[in-house]
């Protein structure tokens, strides 16, 4: 029978240490879970995943693996497994592969399933919820191993409370809320925050990023205007002088944090479509008045 390169399953050497190991084993189930892949070979690639840290996370059955691609014999004691160690059988179509039935046993219930497994699941919010912080609420369908080793899936809601500040791509975890393993204890649900697009602002880190257009009398002359932020209204002096494409920082006007981010206001001269016959006369007048050449200051 083919054997199976756990390691590079996970992408690991293959004198890893297990934090490293779990660090893969994480961020590829994240990546090909069910729930959340839209990969079509997901499903199978998430079982190869899982199946590698169900070896290479438990320090007996690694040292079996490794004796037994050494040449050894991964049942003999010194292997540091003892065949029967197991209880219970994924059976037919079971989530663990013929190889590693026949290497230990027909087991399921090892350390992961009867600890229970971590879950990743993504949470998108808007803006305005990551400024204020919120209270969202989760509806899962969460797998569950019983004492035989049956899976089965449980539907669960579940309230996750989102701090002031959070940033896209950030974590949340949920200790406790994930899979349930046979001896009745959890894993841990780790939630993903992604915040969705918004029509106003672009978002860096903390950071805030939105137009603001201003007439260009206000971009000549300067002068007060009132701009919107994620806190509300305030007052902004623009230069005088101020070109499209200007810069103005807010400072501590972004996200909340420690520190808090900024916002930074890039303003855009707009021209009037459409001139009553005053403005186009002062307009005409200005453009006889002025020296001022646009093609020459900007070479």
């Amino acid at each position: 029978m083919e054997s199976k390169d756990y390691y590079a399953t996970l992408g690991v050497a293959e004198n890893a240490p297990t934090d490293e190991i779990k660090r893969a084993y994480r961020k590829l189930a994240r990546r090909y879970h069910p729930d959340v892949s839209d990969e079509p070979d997901a499903e199978a690639r998430f079982k190869e995943v899982s199946e590698a840290w169900e070896v290479l996370g438990d320090s007996e059955k690694r040292a079996a693996y490794d004796d037994f691609r050494k040449g050894g014999d991964p049942f003999s004691q010194g292997g540091g497994f003892r065949q029967g160690g197991f209880e219970g059988d994924v059976g037919a179509g079971g989530d663990f592969s013929e190889f590693f039935r026949s290497m230990f046993g027909g087991g399921f219930g090892g350390r992961s399933e009867e600890m229970g497994r971590d879950l990743q699941v993504r949470l998108p919010i808007t803006l305005e919820e990551s400024f204020t912080g919120s209270e969202q609420t989760l509806n899962l369908s969460v797998p569950e191993v019983d004492a035989q080793g049956r899976m089965t899936r449980t539907p669960r809601n579940l309230k996750v409370k989102i701090p002031a500040g959070v940033t896209d791509g950030q974590q949340i975890r949920l200790q406790g809320q994930g899979a349930g393993g046979s001896s009745g204890r959890r894993g841990d649900l780790y939630v993903d925050i992604q915040l969705v697009p918004h029509p106003r602002y672009a978002v860096e880190g903390r950071d805030l990023t939105s137009r603001v257009p201003i007439a260009p009398w206000e971009a000549a002359l300067g002068g007060n205007i009132q701009v919107e932020t994620l806190g509300g209204r305030v007052n902004v002096k623009v230069p005088a002088g101020t070109s499209t494409g200007s810069r103005l920082r807010l400072r501590g006007r972004g996200l909340p944090g420690k520190p808090p981010g900024d916002q930074y206001l890039e303003f855009e001269v707009v021209v009037p479509k459409q001139l009553s016959p005053r403005e186009r006369e002062l307009y005409q007048a200005l453009a006889e008045a002025s020296t001022f050449d646009a093609r020459e200051a900007q070479r």
